[in-house]
């Protein structure tokens, strides 16, 4: 970590603990393009772990921040009590943008369209798919340059993760990084610098333009497989499955985002953390290399450490008691997953990259209950062959400098990191 990385944090540590409480504002996207969110919700985990942030706080008004690893649990399983609907973010939905999604519904509903997909992820189709994700993974690997500076996030994060969306929606080969593109756009705000402009209508209006270019393209491959005898891809799936099959345009759009966003965001910012995290513990990265059979463990260590996507949320179907605090019926309710991760009750040390942790796959960054991410086994496979290919290829993967972070409290991830791979000579 460089001597500004440290003094930047030192600064939020001090200042974090020096504002009342009220004023806290895990929302400030400067937090988390400069990684100093952690003091502010070690504070709130500490002295207010269901905190109300007033209205001021964000642009769609007031919110409940749940902070604690089994607070959060007992929302995370709660469907009843806290609803999906009508979105998974801070952010409402926009009235003339609407993107129906299994992840923001509720049963019966989101269990019938998840039910759909979820064969491509099961065991069987995971053991189909690895020596497809190996030989991919070996190729990327072997094209590297060796002794020259390069950006890990594009030239292998993106890369592998872009390529293995292409594969599980059967699209075309040649267009894949379109899907990165439609990725970014989905979740970015007008900081991101993906748009022409800051202004939040010029961006939204540029967004809707893609995410229908996205959509146009993906209702081609649509008509393409509904035409045709079922295949194993997505697309094929859904548009022969019973319960997805007469989606309209906007919710075979929200689907499609879902599952684009979901297998892109969350395995792509786990691969760039997972070589900044043992560079930044190089203790840990000699243990690694020493003992390969920590792979498993270190891939779940860095899942938790990283947590891809930093809060989930939910909407009150009713008042109910938590943390001795009353959330009203309608009031939106955070879960931070970043900071439950991160809680000194449940887990030792949490602060600590460990690799071989006790109970490594402790962590809150699938989630839980009804919603717990689908892919999350393909993650993890995705990640532990990456690094059974990486260490007998590179003694060493080199961080050059600190990382250039997404400016978002949604998608904890990077845009860029210099690394380079040391020559052998």
């Amino acid at each position: 970590m460089s001597d500004g990385a440290i003094d930047l944090k030192a600064e939020a540590r001090a200042k974090a603990y020096a504002m009342p409480l009220e004023d806290i504002n895990v929302t400030d996207l400067e937090l988390w393009r400069t990684d100093t969110m952690w003091p502010y919700f070690e504070r709130l985990r500490k002295e207010d772990p269901v905190h109300l942030h007033p209205a001021e706080h964000h642009e769609d008004g007031a919110f409940w921040s749940v902070t604690k690893y089994n607070d959060i649990m007992a929302v995370d399983t709660n469907h009843e009590v806290f609803s999906s609907e009508p979105a998974i973010t801070i952010f409402d939905p926009k009235e003339d943008f609407t993107l129906p999604m299994f992840i923001a519904m509720d049963p019966p509903k989101h269990d019938v369209q998840r039910k759909t997909v979820s064969p491509i992820v099961s065991p069987a189709n995971l053991h189909v798919l690895e020596p497809l994700i190996r030989g991919r993974i070996q190729k990327t690997l072997d094209e590297l340059p060796i002794g020259e500076p390069f950006d890990w996030v594009d030239r292998v994060s993106i890369e592998l993760t872009t390529q293995m969306l292409a594969t599980l929606f059967d699209f075309p080969w040649e267009d894949r990084r379109m899907l990165t593109r439609w990725s970014d756009v989905a979740t970015a705000g007008p900081e991101s610098g993906l748009f022409s402009s800051t202004d939040p209508e010029i961006v939204d209006a540029e967004r809707k333009m893609e995410l229908f270019g996205c959509v146009d393209y993906f209702t081609r491959l649509w008509n393409e497989r509904i035409n045709a005898p079922p295949k194993g891809d997505l697309i094929s799936m859904l548009a022969h499955g019973e319960a997805t099959r007469n989606m309209d345009r906007m919710e075979y759009l929200g689907n499609l985002i879902l599952l684009i966003v979901g297998g892109n965001d969350t395995t792509r910012n786990s691969m760039t953390g997972s070589v900044l995290a043992l560079n930044q513990n190089p203790d840990q990265y000699r243990k690694l290399r020493d003992n390969p059979a920590l792979i498993p463990s270190m891939v779940s260590e860095t899942i938790r450490w990283q947590t891809p996507l930093a809060h989930m949320r939910r909407t009150a179907t009713r008042d109910f008691e938590l943390g001795g605090k009353t959330i009203k019926k309608g009031d939106k309710v955070i879960m931070w997953y970043a900071s439950g991760n991160r809680d000194e009750e449940v887990i030792d040390n949490p602060n600590a990259y460990i690799i071989d942790r006790e109970r490594p796959r402790n962590h809150l960054s699938f989630g839980f209950g009804i919603h717990r991410c689908v892919g999350n086994r393909l993650a993890e496979l995705q990640l532990r062959i990456l690094w059974e290919e990486i260490l007998p290829r590179f003694p060493e993967i080199k961080v050059l400098d600190e990382p250039r972070r997404v400016p978002s409290a949604f998608v904890k991830g990077y845009e860029y990191m210099e690394v380079v791979i040391p020559s052998k000579n």
